[in-house]
């Protein structure tokens, strides 16, 4: 008998830290659609095409709960980890209930509100930087508590267990923590969360856990505390994790690209779009989606099958030259295209409004007050997250 020979593997680790893993350009000449084998030793269909990604996304014929048993995980979990699905792990139609009852939290109108707020905390942050020692390292002196503080105001976090809230929620979904901490993690969050919600369903406070109990006694919708906690956990991993990687690998490009900050420099009103290119360049998740086949289905001409997973992988979708003129530069005069960093479709980013605008308010805040900026360490001794599910630096020594 003729074995089948199996699926190339999937690589993760990125040789140059803004652009695709190393051998996966050699995967996606093959096709828009290719077979790879993951890190957790499955088979998974890999979509490597801008076009391609965007049908799967828009395609109800596709699921994102991860309990089901061929979910493509890139490497070995435990899908049960004590709680249910999360708004961004529901189909339909959970998924579009859970979403529309907390949409009004992160409309641009309301983070507009917010932006005062998240000037004070940067310039605060800035200012504490300023006046310490040099070199410093950005990514706990502000790219972590710039998010961090944000998702806890969101949510009514009291400001003594912050510090907690990132450690955990870092070691959590650091892609190769051991199952036994990670879910010790869990368990330790879930437990505080348990107890802060408990606290607002008591004396609700101006906050969204506060203002989402006080709605659900309102409308009698059945929100109950479970689902309260499991919501605040989403959010809390979700609202800081991702943005503080962007913040810390966005500035790091910006050191390395001196032409592109003058440039921002000269035309601050440039930074709406900046941030835009710098989501796309740096492509910080990778996948950017994860899927499971629900029905038999066909996605850039290829056949998929029921119970198949399907993984879109960002690095590849956001340097699609079909979309992007010169996809491996850095150029935030870019018109061209749209990137898929916070996804297509109905599972597209709930805080994309104010992740954009938290990276705006960053970046022009702190290139505007230290013009001086630079890297503190050669570029080629940086630390990145290779082993982490949102990719980033583990730190980010400057001076100035």
């Amino acid at each position: 008998m003729t074995e089948t020979p199996s699926a190339p593997d999937l690589a993760i680790r990125r040789g140059c830290p803004y652009g695709e893993p190393d051998g996966n350009a050699e995967l996606r000449e093959e096709g828009p659609v290719t077979r790879v084998r993951l890190g957790s030793g499955k088979e998974a269909w890999a979509v490597w095409t801008h076009a391609a990604a965007r049908e799967l996304l828009l395609s109800d014929a596709f699921s994102v709960d991860r309990k089901q048993p061929d979910f493509p995980a890139l490497v070995p979990y435990n899908a049960d980890v004590g709680f249910r699905a999360s708004i961004g792990e529901m189909d339909a139609p959970e998924h579009g209930a859970a979403r529309r009852a907390i949409n009004g939290e992160f409309t641009q109108r309301r983070v507009d509100t917010m932006r005062a707020d998240m000037q004070k905390v940067v310039d605060e942050l800035i200012d504490a930087m300023l006046d310490g020692p040099k070199p410093a390292d950005l990514v706990p002196a502000l790219a972590l508590p710039v998010p961090t503080t944000l998702i806890c105001d969101l949510l009514g976090v009291p400001d003594a267990d912050r510090d907690t809230f990132r450690d955990r929620s870092s070691t959590m979904i650091d892609l190769f923590t051991p199952p036994q901490e990670r879910m010790a993690a869990i368990g330790a969050l879930l437990g505080y969360i348990d107890q802060l919600v408990t606290g607002k369903e008591e004396n609700p406070s101006d906050d969204l856990i506060g203002r989402r109990v006080l709605k659900a006694r309102e409308d009698g919708d059945g929100t109950d505390h479970q689902s309260l906690v499991e919501l605040a956990l989403t959010l809390l991993v979700a609202g800081f994790e991702s943005t503080a990687n962007q913040i810390s690998l966005s500035i790091a490009a910006l050191l390395q690209h001196p032409d592109q900050l003058e440039l921002l420099r000269r035309e601050p009103e440039r930074w709406p779009a900046a941030v835009e290119e710098l989501l796309r360049y740096c492509s910080i998740l990778n996948p950017v989606s994860y899927r499971v086949v629900k029905e038999d289905v066909t996605i850039a001409g290829v056949a998929m099958s029921r119970g198949e997973g399907v993984v879109a992988l960002g690095t590849a979708v956001n340097r699609d030259p079909e979309v992007f003129a010169d996809p491996d530069r850095l150029d935030v005069t870019r018109t061209d295209g749209r990137h898929l960093s916070f996804g297509y479709g109905a599972h597209m980013c709930i805080g994309q409004h104010m992740a954009r605008t938290e990276l705006q308010i960053v970046f022009e805040t702190l290139f505007r007050r230290v013009p001086g900026l630079r890297l503190a360490v050669p570029a080629e001794e940086l630390s990145f997250k290779d082993e982490a599910a949102a990719y980033g630096l583990n730190s980010l020594p400057v001076t100035w």
